[in-house]
């Protein structure tokens, strides 16, 4: 089986696993895969049957926010926009969360107030809201399934201690410089593998 047809079944079982977990909700919830060595993804909604291959330029407009992050970051293998019940209701709480996990900060990385595409892709974190809905990013088609699923459960914590009036603080700065630094390794590994026209490998351990 090529890598193309390998991403294309890894699609619909991202996309399964996702809405399983109902991590891929709401209207135009969507997911791609980058297919490496070419100037092309799988893409499709939470509802199609099985993914379109689209290029990299001039897509729909339903697949511009995964156009755009796969052209802002080469670290970037598959995208998923849509979210679980709480990622979203950082929208009343400033648009984002500090690092305040381990995981978080090791996986994540900092997350930046969103709005717009651009705004959100601007950095190296893996999550963002983007028209009020997660946009979370991962190197593989695994990472961006372990990331969806830690984002959501990071947000809930967040949300409900924010929520009922407790204080969050973001972890000690050496403790997010490093995990920020192991995440900056694993992006750089998964960039240059893409640039080769393979697959990143997964990451492992903490």
């Amino acid at each position: 089986m090529s890598t193309e047809d390998q991403l294309r079944t890894e699609w619909s079982a991202l996309r399964d696993r996702l809405q399983a977990k109902q991590l891929l909700r709401g209207e135009g919830a969507s997911l791609s895969l980058r297919i490496p060595g070419s100037d092309a993804m799988w893409f499709g909604r939470a509802t199609d049957a099985a993914p379109q291959r689209l290029p990299l330029r001039g897509v729909p407009a339903q697949a511009e926010v995964h156009a755009a992050a796969y052209a802002q970051r080469d670290d970037v293998g598959a995208v998923a926009w849509g979210g679980g019940a709480f990622g979203p209701c950082l929208a009343d709480f400033g648009g984002a969360m500090p690092q305040v996990f381990d995981e978080q900060a090791r996986h994540l990385g900092p997350m930046r107030p969103g709005g717009t595409a651009a705004a959100a892709l601007h950095g190296r974190g893996n999550v963002a809201l983007v028209a009020g809905r997660p946009l979370c990013l991962g190197m593989t088609a695994m990472r961006l399934a372990l990331n969806a699923e830690l984002f959501e459960k990071c947000a809930k914590a967040y949300v409900l201690a924010v929520a009922g009036g407790g204080r969050v603080r973001a972890l000690p700065w050496i403790v997010r410089l490093v995990a920020n630094r192991r995440l900056g390794k694993d992006q750089q590994r998964a960039a240059a593998r893409l640039q080769q026209g393979l697959l990143p490998e997964e990451s492992k351990g903490y």
